[in-house]
């Protein structure tokens, strides 16, 4: 991804950079001209030929939990020109509210009013807040060519390099890290003081020297909440926190910004007008009454997680080449960097099986172990009189069924290939199919492949314009049956197989805003519209799915079972 959207935005073609980047650009610039004015379709279009795509989905913020989905219903605006009063904003939306579905991002140009920011707990994986507007107009270097090299300077590094590295990027030792205030004459040491002082515990101190008021009172809510603790396990950006809010108070106009923590309490940062000082304090919220109108940008107050990477050591050459060229300027000129890896080919793994060490790899599409077909048989016997398998035949089962235990080297490999279907790397999982990774896999939620498909799925959006839209039509057709959905049915995955809440391939596709031209591919390989599934633990019909979810885009699918299965629209 990041090498065709910097090939195509080298070549002056920001909409090819998008297109690669699996952003979806929802306007044309001639049509802002009409709304807006050739003007400020003039300053967008500046602003897009160093747009960068590529690193702004590399800096978006993720889910916790060590996932590595975007956390979804985020607007972030990127800019508006500022000369023209009433402006449109260049901005984007980060995924449906879906904590798996599609990455996809969308780009916009137009207004944005104030959202109703509220709690979303998804009860099998995680909390985040929906509708959250971030301003990243003043944070250019996360995602414009032009200001890229910023990024070491606003991670609390200086002119030679980043905090807790040197210049090259090797890591700094214990002993080279600061054992007292080295003051602020020295960037990158000062933000190794503080940030130490913060890990160690120590958040008053952390606090006091980076020069900023904070109130340790609890804010009077019904739970016992101590802001020390909140603080303590936030991965604050302490040193440069004044800095980036002034920053951003500048083009919002405003000096307060909040964050809202849980559902009872929010974390908020005041200026008060003055030149000098910040306030941070932990005050009761209750939805509707915010203490501040602007919410404060993760990129603003987050330590950032390249640098914890680069300090665990991680491999400075897996970085995205325009953030290795920031943070490592001793290293740059070293050669271009590889940027991150592609896909890691399987490799054989040793299971102890019968009292032995055997060694199970892809052969051919198929997880092969060395055992005869007369083993095998008798095994499946086995386990189809309700007997229990073990050694090479329990991986075997596991893999396929997506219960039960697997060595690392499988564990990784399942991991390696749905978290690129989870990102729409196409290419990518046709690579580790091509080279013989069995399809038949599962994973811990009972999903194969053919559940997913609308991951790798360019979507329906008709505000979608231009390149995008050919880009997905030429897709689809490696989707169908001609492509990777022929492929997964020829290789025996059952087009109606249920995950563990139910649902089938075609449900999938549906709930997870798969585009029609999918569901015709999958209803044309013999998919059934009569099954149901579960949607937060009730059971749905595809007919009250479909109307839930306002797809209008699938009424061909609700006509056919109101004519094959009218019972099933009539249960609603």
């Amino acid at each position: 991804m990041i090498d065709q959207a910097t090939e195509r935005r080298l070549a002056g073609d920001w909409h090819g950079a998008c297109a690669a980047a699996n952003v979806d650009v929802t306007f044309d610039l001639a049509g802002v001209a009409d709304a807006y004015g050739a003007e400020v379709a003039a300053a967008i279009e500046d602003d897009l030929c160093s747009f960068a795509p590529d690193l702004l989905r590399w800096h978006l913020p993720r889910l916790d939990r060590g996932r590595t989905t975007i956390v979804p219903d985020q607007v972030m605006i990127l800019g508006r020109p500022a000369e023209v009063s009433d402006a449109p904003y260049l901005y984007l939306r980060t995924p449906r509210w879906m904590v798996h579905g599609p990455q996809r991002l969308r780009l916009h140009v137009g207004s944005v009013g104030r959202q109703n920011t509220y709690l979303e707990t998804d009860w099998a994986y995680s909390a985040f807040w929906r509708n959250v507007v971030q301003d990243w107009s003043g944070s250019r270097h996360l995602w414009d060519v032009r200001h890229a090299g910023d990024l070491r300077e606003r991670c609390g590094g200086d002119r030679t390099r980043a905090p807790f590295l040197h210049g090259d990027g090797t890591p700094r030792t214990v002993q080279e890290l600061p054992t007292a205030d080295p003051g602020r004459a020295d960037p990158a040491s000062f933000t190794e003081w503080v940030t130490l002082l913060h890990e160690r515990g120590d958040v008053q101190a952390a606090f006091a020297a980076a020069g900023i008021d904070l109130d340790t009172a609890p804010p009077d809510v019904e739970v016992d909440l101590d802001p020390l603790d909140v603080l303590a396990r936030m991965p604050l950006a302490l040193t440069r926190l004044e800095a980036e809010i002034r920053h951003l108070a500048a083009s919002t106009g405003t000096g307060r910004f909040w964050l809202p923590y849980r559902q009872y309490a929010a974390i908020l940062f005041e200026t008060d007008g003055r030149d000098t000082g910040l306030r941070v304090r932990i005050v009761e919220f209750e939805m509707g009454t915010e203490p501040a109108d602007t919410v404060l940008p993760e990129a603003c107050w987050r330590r950032l997680p390249d640098l914890d990477l680069l300090r665990d050591g991680h491999p400075p050459e897996q970085l995205h080449p325009l953030v290795h060229e920031a943070l490592l300027p001793g290293r740059a000129a070293h050669g271009a960097p590889a940027g991150p890896p592609g896909p890691e080919l399987p490799q054989p793994a040793r299971i102890r099986c019968r009292g032995e060490w055997h060694e199970v790899s892809f052969r051919d599409g198929a997880l092969d172990i060395p055992h005869s077909a007369q083993e095998q048989q008798r095994e499946a016997a086995m386990r189809a009189f309700g007997g229990a398998t073990a050694g090479c035949f329990a991986v075997r089962h596991a893999w396929t069924s997506g219960s039960g235990r697997l060595p690392k080297v499988l564990r990784h490999q399942r991991g390696e290939l749905f978290a690129r279907v989870q990102h729409g790397d196409l290419p990518g999982v046709l690579r580790l199919l091509d080279a013989g990774v069995d399809p038949r896999v599962r994973d811990s939620r009972r999903r194969t492949l053919l559940h997913m498909l609308h991951l790798l799925d360019p979507g329906a959006d008709p505000r979608v314009r231009g390149r995008r839209r050919r880009e997905a039509a030429h897709r689809l057709r490696h989707l169908d049956h001609d492509g990777l959905l022929g492929r997964l049915l020829a290789a025996g995955l059952d087009i109606d197989a249920r995950d563990e809440e139910q649902r089938t391939p075609l449900f999938a596709a549906i709930c997870g805003d798969g585009s029609a031209a999918l569901v015709q591919a999958l209803l044309a390989a013999g998919a059934r519209i009569d099954l149901t599934g579960e949607v937060h633990g009730e059971p749905f019909s595809l007919h009250r799915l479909i109307a839930w979810l306002g797809r209008d885009d699938l009424d061909f699918v609700t006509d056919r079972i109101e004519r094959e299965h009218p019972e099933l629209a009539e249960e609603e």
